[in-house]
């Protein structure tokens, strides 16, 4: 694990327009099921699963935001603090597939570049569908995103979706942490090396013309302290 007795939990955030199978896709991820009645969602829902990736321990925290426009209001300020982000469209829906570029740009705009995959859903309804295969393709080129083709109904590719966010996750939070202890080293190589007018301070003058700092020891500092119980006596 990243630390002895640590959970990873993640925020999720799954966005498109209404009737893709947001809310669908998390009640079948966290708890099994599907239902085919379409409600919905007034500004967000929330689910939660713990899985594990790789013997880490990851709770995967799932916000289910609403896809009309009245709600972006308050959906936008759920996108805060979100580390992964599904962008989904609907094989039946073509205006869904056109909205993922701002659906995109809206996330992006609150949370900048987080782990986001591409997700059709209903692919068991392919004929119905109005996308075709190449442009659902190209459109995940672009973006520079993972894409699947899923099936909430068929529970296909549902699973797939969030392990590899987690994944992605993890690994990212994995070279950040690698990155922040090679600064911590490479701080620590160069403690002392500061601008200050300390009477302590000689400053020289480099080859290169930029000041040398050296440092002389306080000798307040360096003396050894003196024991406390040196003037005691046994009795």
């Amino acid at each position: 694990m990243l630390e002895e007795d640590m959970e990873v939990a993640i925020k999720v955030v799954v966005v498109g327009n209404g009737a893709v199978g947001k809310s669908s896709m998390i009640q079948r991820y966290c708890k099994g099921i599907f239902t085919k009645d379409y409600k919905k969602t007034i500004g967000v829902d929330f689910l939660e699963r713990q899985i594990l990736v790789n013997d880490e321990e990851v709770r995967l925290m799932l916000w289910d935001t609403a896809g009309q426009e009245e709600f972006d209001a308050i959906t936008k300020a759920y996108y805060r603090g979100a580390q992964a982000c599904v962008l989904v469209f609907s094989t039946t829906d073509r205006d869904s597939f056109q909205a993922i570029d701002s659906w995109k740009e809206k996330v992006e705009a609150e949370v900048g570049d987080i782990p986001t995959v591409l997700v059709q859903n209903k692919i068991d309804l392919l004929e119905e569908t109005v996308i075709k295969n190449e442009e659902a393709e190209a459109l995940a080129k672009r973006l520079k995103l993972r894409f699947y083709r899923a099936s909430v109904k068929e529970d296909l590719n549902v699973n797939e979706v969030f392990k590899y966010l987690a994944e992605k996750y993890l690994q990212r939070l994995k070279q950040q942490t690698a990155e922040e202890t090679e600064v911590v080293h490479t701080t620590s190589n160069k403690i002392g090396v500061f601008n200050t007018t300390s009477s302590n301070v000689c400053n020289q003058s480099s080859s290169n013309g930029r000041e040398v700092i050296t440092l002389r020891p306080n000798k307040q500092r360096t003396k050894k302290t003196k024991n406390p119980f040196g003037s005691c006596s046994l009795l």
